[in-house]
């Protein structure tokens, strides 16, 4: 495996073409915070089987635009050539690129909407980078939930952009008797559980998740170990707390805690017993954030998306608790642990 590695990137540096291709697939595997072709190459057939399947191609055409826009648009902007070879402003893009067909009616003008908005993501990707620099945390996904925010609330008032799956705007109002019952079987916890990882991606499909699960095992069995248990806690807690239960089924309640999880126990910090304590207590913060951003988002029809885990890392990263972190070059040497860059990126 590390001479097909070895060979693949000295491939990439020598053809422009491969190069490019290299850093959608690193961007692919950014969305969980890896930095590894192979991964994103798995990610991407998870993508494409779980659309397909589920009758909804045109998001993972849409994952896939995204994907492509977001990294052409960094190269011709010229950013830090090592962040963009990382795949660094690949993820978001893709994320946009799969969120707006999947909340938007799929009408012809969808597409320039997916590119345009995968272009603006890159840009908003610098942005925050800069502001984001000073306080020493990571971007994360925030470039691609603020600017699909924007998007989505847009799409209200054009004509030629239909609101498709949004949700109607409407004060939260459910009873409890309103609550879809929650069968507790194994099928269930399991389905549920691998679905909460394919969430990240916007699938509910849990092959996919399954899929995703090995791609992170590939680069690193401590992050699909987080993901696994991230997703667990997030779909006990949801149960516990008495939240629908066709959403826990679907996997909405999972996704944010996965990616928590595995960026606070197993991506920033080195595996520990106290960085699992910690850990834990971040990703069921993360699961009381998306309930509290669900109500807040309610009256505007508008999804949580990955905010609760920008939020929540963010709350638990700011700390600066001196757990022992991940060696610096194994977060940029090796390509197995970055997940966003140190400071803003540079013009190369």
């Amino acid at each position: 495996m590390d001479a097909i590695s070895r060979t693949w990137s000295a491939t990439a540096d020598a053809h422009a073409p491969v190069r490019f291709a290299d850093a959608c697939l690193r961007g692919a595997a950014q969305v969980m915070l890896q930095n590894n072709p192979v991964t994103g190459l798995l990610i991407l057939a998870a993508i494409g089987w779980g659309t397909i399947r589920t009758g909804t191609a045109e998001v993972g055409a849409g994952a896939l635009v995204g994907l492509l826009a977001g990294t052409g648009t960094a190269l011709l902007l010229r950013v830090d050539a090592t962040s963009w070879r990382q795949g660094l402003f690949g993820f978001s893009p893709l994320l946009t690129g799969a969120a707006l067909p999947t909340f938007l009616a799929a009408e012809p003008v969808l597409w320039a909407y997916v590119v345009l908005g995968a272009a603006v993501t890159t840009v908003v990707t610098l942005a925050l980078s800069n502001v984001l620099n000073s306080w020493g945390v990571a971007a994360l996904t925030f470039p691609f939930v603020l600017t699909s925010w924007f998007l989505l609330m847009g799409a209200y008032q054009f004509m030629r952009i239909g609101p498709g799956a949004l949700s109607r705007p409407a004060l939260p109002a459910a009873t409890p008797a309103e609550l879809a019952h929650v069968p507790v079987t194994f099928e269930f916890l399991a389905t549920g559980t691998l679905k909460g990882i394919a969430q990240v991606f916007l699938l509910d499909d849990w092959v996919s998740g399954a899929v995703i699960l090995v791609a992170l095992a590939v680069n690193s069995r401590a992050v699909a170990l987080a993901a696994i248990l991230g997703s667990a806690v997030g779909t006990a807690l949801a149960i516990g707390l008495g939240a629908d239960g066709t959403a826990i089924g679907k996997g909405i309640w999972g996704f944010n805690a996965v990616l928590t999880a595995l960026a606070l126990g197993a991506v920033f910090y080195r595996p520990m017993p106290a960085v699992a304590v910690y850990t834990l207590l971040a990703t069921i913060t993360a699961v009381w954030v998306q309930a509290a951003l669900t109500t807040v988002l309610a009256p505007y029809g508008i999804p949580t998306l990955t905010a609760p885990f920008v939020v929540a890392t963010w709350l638990f990263l700011l700390p600066k608790r001196h757990f022992a972190p991940v060696p610096h070059h194994e977060r940029h040497g090796d390509g197995t642990m970055l997940s966003t860059p140190a400071a803003p990126p540079r013009r190369s």
